[in-house]
């Protein structure tokens, strides 16, 4: 399966051996997705007598998650419903219904982190009707909207949901809109052979000790599935923009962007919708990790790259929490990716004429021509607000990024009108409506 060199398949190989030796993981696999194909595969230990392979069905636990947050963001595209509805306009009679679609993706709902169960992922499920009937008022943490507290809760809340608008079960609706789709045939509820047992690796002595397993029910939404080294490398090829016509492009991007991070001096990790979000070593990361008893694995996607990255294991806890990071280092240094040759396009000569120098008041901006009509816009300096437009059909461009996204611009020939801040060829124009003085400028 292997498509990179020898010297990178061994440098690879070894960093998950190592992992699977010092932190005594019973069975360890990863894989590394380049430009939606599956580049190399590792795997160390044993699945019984034999070690494991891309065919081995390990817990995915909370990556679940983000294949049921796909489902809530096709029924929005569709219409169906927005991410600011509450609740309560299509799941009549919970006690959460003032809750938004959005929040309860991004876990700013404030909604408690587990359910007023006994300990969900240990203990046999409840169905949804007993779950919602308990889940009330005491438990909100925070108000709505104030910050980031996941919840597991909230995705139980979203697979009714789901099921309830697909008027299916939320695992049919999976099934049939996302795995089969996508070719993830081995992606189920329960174990199939071959599969990994879990187990939980005592702290003093080289022994396991076998994890449960069953059906969470009500909560399964929010870490029921198993799955295979080579089903979650298509998640990751997914995750990466190779969408099949699953979802549409800019809606997963919409998906990658943050809406709740984790506060501290800057942020490293946050979520965005349904989707877990890490900037780290100047890489953003998009995915999802997982851990039920006895199983832990991680899919980080790096779209800007198109490389993906993911492990599965078989333990309770101990792993070093670097070993993806570590593996995409170990690409980029065996086989950096080449840049894209520059090749000449084409240009409007409308459009190639607005490009060039233009000034916020004093502060000189550079607009540049981009691929398929899109201009940019930004600071000679490099500081300063800059964003990304396309174009529309009744002549306008639409704001993708930045301080602008979502604004309006109006190219003129002697001026652009960005959402009323104009701009001009010359510095604070003595003909052009601009506030700041204009007349003091040139006396």
């Amino acid at each position: 399966m292997s498509q990179v060199g020898q010297p990178t398949a061994r440098a690879l190989m070894r960093r998950l051996a190592v992992e699977q030796a010092e932190c005594r993981v019973p069975s360890l696999t990863a894989a590394i997705v380049r430009d939606g194909r599956t580049v190399w595969f590792g795997g160390r230990g044993r699945v019984g007598d034999a070690a494991p392979t891309a065919a081995t069905q390990y817990r995915i636990g909370s990556i679940t998650k983000s294949m049921v947050a796909v489902v809530v963001m096709r029924l929005r595209d569709e219409g169906a419903l927005r991410l600011n509805d509450p609740l309560e306009e299509h799941l009549p009679g919970t006690r959460l219904g003032h809750l938004t679609i959005a929040q309860l993706l991004s876990h700013t709902a404030g909604l408690t982190a587990e359910p007023p169960t006994a300990w969900w992922e240990r203990t046999p499920g409840i169905p949804a009707a007993d779950l919602l009937d308990r889940v009330g008022p005491e438990e909100l943490k925070h108000r709505p909207g104030r910050r980031f507290h996941y919840s597991n809760v909230g995705f139980a809340v979203l697979g009714e949901l789901v099921g309830r608008l697909r008027g299916t079960t939320w695992l049919k609706a999976l099934r049939a809109e996302v795995l089969d789709p996508l070719g993830m045939h081995d992606t189920t509820t329960r174990p199939r052979l071959p599969h990994a047992t879990g187990y939980a690796v005592h702290p003093w002595a080289d022994v396991v000790l076998e994890e449960p397993e069953h059906d969470a029910d009500a909560m399964a939404p929010a870490g029921q599935l198993w799955s295979t080294p080579h089903d979650l490398a298509r998640w990751a090829a997914f995750l990466c923009g190779d969408s099949e016509g699953v979802l549409c492009p800019d809606t997963l991007a919409e998906m990658r962007e943050p809406a709740g991070v984790v506060d501290g001096d800057a942020w490293t990790g946050g979520f965005g919708l349904g989707l877990q979000l890490a900037r780290t070593g100047g890489r953003r990361l998009s995915g999802h990790s997982g851990s039920m008893p006895g199983f832990l694995a991680t899919v980080w996607a790096q779209p800007s790259e198109g490389v993906g990255v993911l492990f599965m294991a078989n333990t309770t806890s101990g792993m070093s929490g670097t070993l993806l990071t570590d593996l995409l280092d170990i690409l980029d240094e065996h086989e950096p990716r080449l840049p894209d040759e520059w090749r000449p396009v084409p240009a409007d000569p409308d459009l190639l004429a607005l490009t060039g120098l233009w000034h916020w008041g004093p502060k000189p901006y550079a607009l540049r021509l981009l691929p398929d009509r899109g201009l940019s816009l930004e600071p000679i300096d490099g500081g300063g607000r800059a964003s990304r437009f396309v174009p529309q059909d009744d002549g306008t461009w639409l704001g993708l990024d930045g301080y602008y996204a979502g604004e309006t611009l109006r190219p003129a020939a002697d001026h652009l009108d960005l959402n009323t801040f104009i701009f001009t060829r010359e510095p604070y124009d003595p003909a052009a409506p601009v506030p700041g003085g204009a007349g003091d400028w040139y006396a």
